[in-house]
């Protein structure tokens, strides 16, 4: 992707971190790389589960359950904004993707949005929290 016009060093630092992310689990399961991008407090909430997804394992094998049902056949990205706090310690990525995959021997897209809280520790990026959900559908289309 061509960088955005005032996307800091940091702030494409951050998105590869996201895009690298997200290769683990929509180019096939790379468990320990995938693993290695999240924060061992990490939550998540997810459409498809309930509750939340509380602590690094849980949350890696949210998205293994994914991967381990799921073919994924196309994954992007779109409209990224990074925002920075606490001095370039932190940072929220919101995006929206469209993903398309079959799962029980039908073929799905979804199209939606992301939002990732990431913490800075020592060198790395990680991902102290995600929270995604399906776009809605524009007003007086039926559901």
């Amino acid at each position: 992707m061509t960088p955005q016009p005032n996307v800091t060093k940091v702030q494409d630092s951050i998105l590869a971190t996201i895009r690298s992310m997200n290769r683990c689990w929509t180019g096939g399961w790379h468990e320990e790389e995938f693993r290695q991008y999240i924060h061992p407090d990490a939550v998540a909430i997810a459409p498809s589960a309930p509750g939340r997804l509380q602590g690094r394992d849980a949350y890696v094998a949210g998205w293994k359950a994914f991967c381990d049902a799921a073919v994924i056949h196309e994954w992007r990205e779109t409209d990224h904004t990074v925002q920075e706090y606490a001095g370039g310690k932190s940072a929220v990525v919101t995006y929206l993707f469209t993903i398309t995959f079959v799962m029980g021997g039908t073929k799905q897209t979804m199209r939606g949005r992301d939002m990732f809280f990431l913490v800075k520790e020592g060198r790395k990026w990680l991902v102290a929290a995600d929270q995604f959900s399906p776009e809605p559908l524009p007003a007086g289309c039926p559901a």
